[in-house]
């Protein structure tokens, strides 16, 4: 079945705060503290996104220009993201661990007409900017009127690590807001009457799209941790503040579990997870700590997430999941689909509304990720005859740390001017249940010390791309060919530590 069309003309914020003129002192938002609550009503959080919007035209931009954001863990970030779309202009969020010498890579793509900067965080140079005092001020501005236009416009611009090994920026249109509605019923099982809880920072794309943005689209609350809550403090958060979703990667909740052996959440229906596999022992745990379930999602930054579980239709553990209902997914090789049952590339069709429109500038890179008309993932799986997919893994050498997406090939690069090393190779490996994390191995004269090879990845790459360990090797695998077997890492590090 195919989904509505997203209407025309449309405006992706507006849509996002479609239910504040109903219900402007409703609660759109709770940022909670251990002792403060700072709380945010329909209402005033659209004033606030509108008064952005005018102070963004007042300050010369126009529909089209693209806003950088360097802001922190503050509700800064959604405002700001927000109050640009609502203007027409097309944000850019970017992590606030991104280094100086990768917001310059980030600049030199997208060209930046401002940068809405928290003073505490670098931004590029020779680049126009607005600090948080104005920002902050524009808010009590008169509101501009939502920009409204083409849904398939840009929207927003998101980077992830191209497989290339330098990061890409990924365009998504105004549309893709109205693919998320797929996830409503297919992952979250969203009701207006829920208060959703997301465990992770606001300058998280996981974070705003499932914590903040699909909750406001249905007229529900969303409940953010204060920027330094320790993950310890949750369940009492949650208890607190009647949670009735709760949404985090597989680290949050091992972490959770570790601490914490029985979880009294009344309020809560059920637990939501995405950014990569969610154990089966990890799941089992959590659902006798708490009596509910997990119910995952499998996406990507170039299309949200169109695979999942829900209170609906679950789905085995073992199992990514489903494709959404309006989603349609298939398996290919060498450029067919494939049977029920037999392996191949998991893809997306390209008439998926939250598909992007493309990386930005790389118009060959992004005709490459397809097959004819199938927007091909990078990662292997199966499905069977009532659609339920299997994930058999990776087709390419792409890593997984903590929920982000990362390429060897940029950490490489980065690492390898670094004095004294000849060869460098980088892999995630699962150290232990449910924790990937990235590994180096590096060939020299003599080795190098730890804290000097930690100290060049702080100064060159934000913290999830770092490795977590630096090993010294005679030799780096190689094949006939003389190519990089990453593969072959994983052997080298379980002999170095006497694992099999």
């Amino acid at each position: 079945m195919q989904p509505d069309p997203c209407p025309t003309p449309f405006n992706m914020a507006a849509h996002v705060l479609a239910h504040a003129d109903a219900q402007p002192e409703k609660l759109a938002m709770a940022i909670l503290g251990a002792r403060e609550t700072e709380s945010w009503t329909y209402g005033a959080l659209q004033r606030a996104v509108l008064g952005t919007a005018s102070g963004l035209l007042g300050a010369g931009l126009g529909p089209g220009d693209h806003v950088l954001l360097r802001l922190g863990n503050t509700v800064d970030f959604p405002i700001a993201y927000l109050g640009a779309i609502a203007a027409g202009m097309v944000p850019v969020p970017t992590s606030s661990q991104l280094t100086a010498p990768e917001l310059a890579t980030v600049a030199d793509q997208i060209a930046p007409a401002l940068v809405l900067q928290d003073p505490g965080l670098p931004a590029p140079r020779s680049t126009r900017r607005a600090e948080l005092n104005t920002l902050r001020g524009w808010r009590a501005l008169p509101p501009a009127p939502y920009h409204i236009g083409d849904p398939e416009r840009p929207g927003y611009i998101v980077f992830t690590s191209g497989t290339s090994g330098r990061p890409r920026a990924v365009v998504h249109a105004h549309r893709a807001i109205w693919a998320r509605r797929m996830m409503h019923e297919g992952w979250y099982g969203l009701r207006p009457t829920d208060r959703l809880l997301h465990a992770g920072a606001f300058n998280w794309t996981y974070t705003f799209g499932t914590g903040l943005m699909d909750p406001w689209s249905i007229g529900a609350s969303a409940l953010i941790p204060a920027a330094g809550t320790p993950l310890e403090a949750l369940p009492e958060l949650m208890r607190h503040h009647d949670a009735t979703l709760f949404a985090a990667a597989p680290g949050v909740y091992r972490k959770l579990l570790n601490a914490h052996t029985t979880l009294d959440l009344p309020s809560l229906r059920h637990g939501l997870s995405a950014g990569e596999k969610l154990s089966e022992p990890l799941s089992q745990r959590w659902i006798t700590a708490t009596g509910t379930q997990v119910y995952e999602a499998y996406g990507m930054s170039e299309a949200s997430t169109f695979i999942s579980s829900s209170p609906a239709a679950p789905c085995p553990h073992t199992a990514l999941g489903r494709p959404q209902k309006g989603r349609h997914v298939a398996i290919l090789k060498d450029g067919e689909v494939q049977p029920p049952g037999m392996p191949g590339t998991i893809a997306l069709h390209r008439s998926d509304p939250g598909l992007m429109l493309g990386y930005l500038g790389a118009e060959a890179e992004t005709q490459a990720r397809f097959a004819g008309d199938w927007f091909l993932t990078g990662d292997l799986g199966a499905m069977d005859a009532s659609g339920l997919i299997t994930y058999l893994g990776r087709d390419d050498d792409m890593m997984n740390a903590g929920g982000y997406r990362v390429s060897p090939l940029e950490v490489e690069a980065a690492l390898s001017a670094m004095p004294g090393l000849d060869q460098i190779a980088v892999t995630d490996i699962e150290v232990t249940e449910d924790a990937r994390v990235i590994m180096a191995f590096y060939t020299s004269a003599a080795p190098l010390e730890t804290a000097a090879l930690a100290a060049f990845a702080q100064a060159r790459l934000a913290g999830y791309k770092r490795p977590r360990a630096y090993h010294h090797v005679d030799a780096l695998p190689l094949n006939p060919n003389g190519k990089l077997q990453r593969r072959a890492l994983r052997p080298i590090y379980e002999a170095l530590h006497g694992q099999t």
